[in-house]
């Protein structure tokens, strides 16, 4: 699926589970009365556990005016809760020789911890402590405030091309939420007032709105007792759930966008509207984009980089958005080369894709490539449990983690130049000139 939303559970403890030789993953879920989903993934293959709660919220659950709280939610949920003190959530997970993150996309909101499997707990604790007595006052309020602003410059502000995705749901996208991303706008984190902060967390950050996937080193029947324990008392949200159902219109012409940035070389990104999450078109997308893109041996790499030396870099990838979302195509520039030269280029390779040939190697290359991210995957506990929820989430089944390669190994060349010539159309497709700030002053 996609990368697992781009590999975010990368990390020091990421460590080999091994799928077994059956090739599944075998788990157990359940349901509390609260509405909370459980998935239990038993493996004993190192002294580890790792548990995570994914909520189903993400930046196109705000409010147009209130962009950027599923965001600030993800770091102000670190402030401590009515029973662990300010500043002491991580301290005792690393204490306990353990690490825990979190990240936020435009359609959930991930928490995980990882530590000896001794300390599960702990985690299961600490993440009913979040989910029911989370410190939300007016320090934690503007602390946060400013830590997340500090991100915002560094991150996109401050970085090269940092501003790149913003550009493309900005532009690409005129009525869904996605036009938006999850870093927000600043001003309305400034704007939103404490009863706001509440009201959203009291919406979204309850049981009956989330998963918890627990997987490592467990007895299925300990852990249960653990999470009746700790997650069972916890009451239902009563408040409704927004799930926004817009549909983005289709597009109908070619939209062209120039954007300046503090950067030395131009970039030229190319987005198309893409399928959502699961669909049977996005298997065949997630290909296609390997085709252009990965690796020195991928069409884009051979061609514009190699060979027209037209780019000093180039890259295709769809992101998995739950609704349908975007593929974006980029590259950078070659010192001396035109924006619009290396544009052509690009288009020149995606024609061929709808218009050439497809060779058998290229068609098993592209599904060993799956076969091989499948099981890297699903090889670390991490993996897997991000896998486990995403599945869920998503898509209401978690047993896509043991089928889902299957949908990619029925793909046919057929399949392959059926999607490209639905999406990859002049009428589909956003044109982004990344230009340089001194260029601005010449046009």
């Amino acid at each position: 699926m996609r990368k697992a939303i781009l590999s975010l559970v990368a990390g020091t403890f990421c460590i080999a589970a091994g799928i077994p030789a059956s090739g599944n993953i075998k788990f157990t879920e359940y349901d509390l009365p609260n509405g909370l989903h459980v998935i239990l993934h038993e493996d004993h293959a190192t002294p580890i556990v790792a548990v995570s709660v994914m909520y189903h919220v993400g930046s196109k659950n705000e409010d147009p005016e209130r962009t950027g709280f599923a965001h600030f939610f993800e770091h102000l949920l670190f402030e401590g809760s009515e029973n662990i003190k300010r500043g002491e959530y991580m301290k005792l997970v690393q204490a306990a020789g353990g690490q825990l993150n979190a990240n936020t996309t435009q359609d959930r909101t991930y928490y995980y911890e990882e530590l000896p499997s001794n300390q599960l707990e702990l985690a299961l604790w600490m993440e009913s402590e979040r989910m029911l007595h989370a410190k939300i006052d007016d320090i934690g309020v503007e602390t946060q405030r400013k830590v997340v602003k500090e991100e915002k410059k560094q991150r996109y502000d401050n970085t090269p091309y940092g501003q790149l995705l913003n550009v493309v749901y900005e532009n690409d996208f005129t009525k869904h939420p996605y036009r938006w991303t999850p870093i927000g706008k600043e001003q309305y984190i400034d704007q939103a007032k404490l009863t706001e902060f509440m009201d959203f967390y009291k919406t979204f950050y309850v049981p009956n709105n989330a998963v918890l996937v627990i997987g490592g080193d467990i007895t299925v029947d300990q852990t249960k007792a653990l999470i009746a324990k700790y997650f069972a008392p916890i009451p239902k949200g009563t408040k409704p759930i927004p799930r926004p159902n817009i549909v983005e219109p289709e597009q109908t012409a070619e939209r062209r966008v120039k954007f300046y940035d503090n950067i030395q070389l131009p970039a030229v990104i190319v987005a198309y509207h893409a399928p959502k999450l699961g669909s049977d078109d996005s298997y065949a997308m997630d290909m296609l984009t390997n085709l252009l893109s990965r690796g020195k041996s991928s069409r884009f790499h051979k061609e514009l980089v190699d060979k027209q030396q037209k780019a000093l870099e180039s890259g295709a990838f769809s992101i998995p958005n739950e609704d349908p979302g975007v593929v974006l195509m980029f590259g950078i520039t070659n010192a001396g080369v035109q924006p619009d030269d290396l544009e052509k280029g690009m288009l020149a390779e995606v024609d061929k894709v709808k218009n050439g040939d497809i060779s058998d190697d290229d068609l098993q290359k592209l599904k060993n490539q799956q076969e091989n991210d499948f099981v890297s995957q699903n090889q670390r506990i991490l993996g897997v449990i991000n896998n486990l929820a995403t599945y869920y989430t998503f898509l209401g089944n978690a047993n896509l983690i043991n089928t889902e390669l299957e949908r990619y190994n029925k793909i046919t060349k057929a399949d392959l130049k059926r999607v490209a010539n639905k999406y990859f159309t002049k009428e589909n497709r956003l044109v982004v000139d990344y230009l340089p700030k001194s260029a601005q002053k010449n046009n």
